[in-house]
């Protein structure tokens, strides 16, 4: 349940599931401040939203940036990062820079976005990372990304319970979200589901009590079933999936 007032901050709220997610809190009668690189993208989601919104750029890289959002916004009822790049293609292929970038952004990103929101946070007040279905167990041709979310789902857990009770961490695990980063897919994705979908789960989830607000179903416990396998039946299984 979103309250008429809150004041929410969206990091990487610009562009896809973020863009999503700031309009329909917006729409709701929350403020929502979206922070990211792109100025451009910033400034069209706050002429397309209106005054509910307020862009502040930063960097999830530079904690600089961060603290200075924080200090001129906050405090916040909930701090949301969906920050990500992405570069499909198998893992020891990956391009070296595209690589260190996406370790920076993802994972380095998320833990600098956790230490300064966390600080930034009313009391009870949540703080949200996003991790992905494709972190629930390593497929061949997998992509760094897979790796940087894996690592989020650690963080998040580890958080969950260190800042308990003052902040309430959540974890959003999607499937595939029509957005420009699963635009790069050149294979078909099953379940892929509209932004639209994908913010109605993750509101109904964040006013639920789970900590993890995983879908769509269908693809995730087939994932999940296949990470509670004994290793060399799973990896037997995946092992078809090589090409």
């Amino acid at each position: 349940m979103i309250r008429s007032g809150e004041n929410i901050w969206i990091i990487g709220g610009s562009s896809g599931i973020g863009a999503a997610l700031a309009e329909a809190f917006a729409k709701a009668g929350a403020k929502v401040v979206i922070s990211g690189r792109d100025e451009t993208a910033l400034t069209d989601m706050v002429q397309k939203i209106g005054p509910a919104l307020i862009a502040a750029r930063a960097d999830a890289v530079d904690v600089a940036s961060l603290e200075a959002v924080a200090r001129a916004h906050g405090p916040f009822d909930r701090v949301i990062t969906t920050a990500a790049i992405y570069d499909p293609g198998p893992v020891l292929k990956a391009d070296q820079k595209k690589a260190e970038a996406i370790f920076a952004v993802n994972l380095a990103g998320t833990f600098n976005v956790a230490r300064v929101g966390a600080g930034a946070l009313r009391p009870g007040g949540q703080l949200v990372l996003f991790g992905s279905a494709s972190a629930i167990f390593g497929l061949p041709n997998g992509q760094v990304y897979s790796a940087t979310k894996a690592a989020i789902v650690s963080l998040a857990q580890s958080l969950r319970v260190e800042l308990a009770p003052e902040v309430d961490v959540r974890l959003v695990t999607p499937g595939f979200v029509r957005t420009p980063l699963t635009d790069k897919n050149a294979f078909d994705m099953p379940a892929i589901m509209e932004p639209e979908e994908a913010v109605r789960r993750i509101l109904k989830g964040l006013a639920s009590r789970r900590f993890e607000i995983a879908f769509p179903l269908r693809l995730i416990w087939p994932l999940k079933l296949l990470a509670a396998l004994p290793h060399p039946i799973a990896f037997a299984l995946t092992r078809r999936l090589k090409g």
